[in-house]
């Protein structure tokens, strides 16, 4: 059973006519702005520290109420040395100087002399509550260093990318 409801306006009981917006359901939930920024050099972190990898973004949202869906793509790799047998890097999303999200880079587990990488994709729905210029980052580290251990971001020079996108509240 399937049922239409057709009309040609809606009045408003101070009998204006409708509109999606004054309703509510017109521009909410809708992309507003899409920023995007790339980088195809490769950056190496032995420290435990978290370091700019050299990719960053950003975005003027038009409403306080507006929230920003990032979404950062990259190509990861770490390495073991002779003297350590794991790795655990990390992975951070910063907007200014905050840390937003922190995410798994790579991880080893009992392998010396290992190398092991590939393609990871990171998302976080942020509320910057601003309509100022607002920039995102991506920074890494390792939760252990030394004995060879190295995290690489955008390994053999492959492409990352951050997207921003306003989505409208």
């Amino acid at each position: 059973m399937s049922s239409e409801l057709r009309c040609n306006s809606i009045k408003l009981a101070n009998g204006n006519v409708a509109t999606a917006s004054g309703l509510g359901i017109g521009g909410v939930g809708k992309i507003g702005q899409i920023v995007t920024a790339t980088t195809s050099t490769e950056v190496s972190n032995t420290s435990t520290s978290y370091a700019d990898v050299g990719l960053s973004a950003s975005i003027t949202p038009t409403s306080t109420s507006s929230k920003v869906f990032v979404i950062v793509s990259s190509s990861l790799a770490g390495t073991t040395g002779s003297g350590s047998n794991n790795l655990l890097s990390l992975i951070q999303l910063v907007r200014g100087s905050t840390s937003i999200a922190e995410y798994l880079g790579t991880r080893i587990d009992g392998v010396t002399n290992m190398q092991s990488g590939g393609a990871c994709s990171y998302t976080d729905l942020d509320s910057p509550s601003t309509t100022s210029a607002t920039t995102y980052k991506v920074q890494q580290k390792l939760s252990t260093s030394g004995d060879g251990r190295t995290s690489f971001f955008s390994f053999n020079n492959r492409l990352s990318t951050i997207t921003l996108m306003e989505v409208l509240a």
